[in-house]
């Protein structure tokens, strides 16, 4: 089978296309899975692009989605010829404590998935939506899950709540899609008007231009008769966790989940106190999560934004692409 690796120091030019073996038969408890697509996440992109940040010759990224072709012993609730699709973190199974570190996480702390075919166990995996593309159920694992466990498992969301979200990266837009399925009002932000206009089509009520309002937090909340937002979305980190907390309504809900912006800032704590806001980081969510937010996909009928697909041997270019910024939604990587 072809894979993707990451050569000994790291960096988009290290990524190689090889030959490897075939995922051997699956043991008790395990299914071996043809995989059809996988999805770019910035945790995906820093693995791949920042020099030594992942073990000589790791296969990279976290997303898969494919077709189970081989089902061991004892494995119940899947059968061969099944879509699925996999989870970032494998061993948090249900409960509310995630884990802090990455050293399970597959693509990053163990191989995932850029190649051909995987044996894992069988609960390191949920049933894909029904009727969805490879690429498209790739798209849920990392992303989506974000979106869903930061406003539904979290930020307990309901019809008539105000939610912002903060670009067109793919959890923004699926928060947005979260959102407006459940009725809740949307204010969206981006630097492109044309981006803007993407949104207004995929239901956002409100959007702003950062570069042209750079004070949009206080926008907002001009936007909504001095109240805030109930939940913002924050996948900036430090350079836009400010404007978030202005955003945000009194006893408002701010879910960290993204560091595009670097890893560390200043923080208005003041605010947030006197605010008394609720700042809450995550990362992902578990299995359970997952396959609540399958039942969720296939009850509102959401289908995720693609950008652009890109074959496996052209996973550099596909980081790339991401790197520019000019992409809407996500990106996905089709598998032969």
């Amino acid at each position: 089978m072809k894979q993707m690796i990451i050569r000994p120091g790291g960096g988009l030019k290290a990524l190689t296309l090889v030959d490897s073996p075939e995922a051997p038969a699956p043991g008790p408890d395990e299914v071996r899975i043809r995989l059809k697509a996988s999805s770019l996440n910035y945790h995906d992109y820093l693995v791949a692009s920042l020099p030594n940040a992942a073990a000589d010759n790791r296969i990279p990224m976290s997303d898969g989605a494919g077709v189970i072709d081989a089902i061991g012993e004892q494995v119940e609730g899947f059968a061969v010829g099944d879509a699925v699709v996999s989870l970032f973190f494998p061993d948090w199974q249900e409960g509310p404590d995630g884990p802090s570190v990455f050293t399970r996480v597959p693509g990053d702390g163990i191989d995932g998935y850029a190649r051909e075919t995987i044996t894992v166990p069988a609960n390191w995996v949920t049933h894909a939506p029904r009727g969805w593309s490879h690429e498209e159920a790739a798209t849920i694992t990392t992303a989506g899950l974000t979106a869903w466990r930061a406003l539904v498992v979290n930020g307990a969301l309901k019809a008539g709540d105000t939610v912002a979200v903060l670009g067109t990266g793919g959890v923004s837009i699926y928060a947005l899609q979260i959102a407006r399925a459940m009725g809740a009002r949307v204010f969206a932000t981006s630097s492109s008007d044309a981006k803007l206009e993407r949104l207004r089509a995929l239901g956002a009520d409100q959007v702003i231009n950062y570069r042209d309002v750079p004070q949009w937090g206080s926008r907002i909340r001009e936007m909504t008769d001095g109240r805030g937002v109930d939940h913002v979305v924050e996948v900036g980190g430090p350079g836009t966790l400010a404007q978030s907390i202005e955003a945000a309504r009194d006893n408002g809900h701010i879910a960290l989940i993204g560091v595009l912006s670097g890893f560390s800032g200043d923080v208005p704590t003041a605010t947030l106190m006197r605010r008394q806001q609720r700042l809450q980081g995550l990362i992902v969510g578990s299995r359970r999560h997952q396959q609540d937010f399958v039942a969720a996909l296939e009850t509102t009928g959401i289908r995720p934004v693609i950008d652009q697909t890109f074959p496996l041997a052209e996973l550099r270019s596909a980081f790339e692409w991401q790197a520019s910024g000019r992409h809407f939604g996500k990106i996905a990587i089709s598998i032969p």
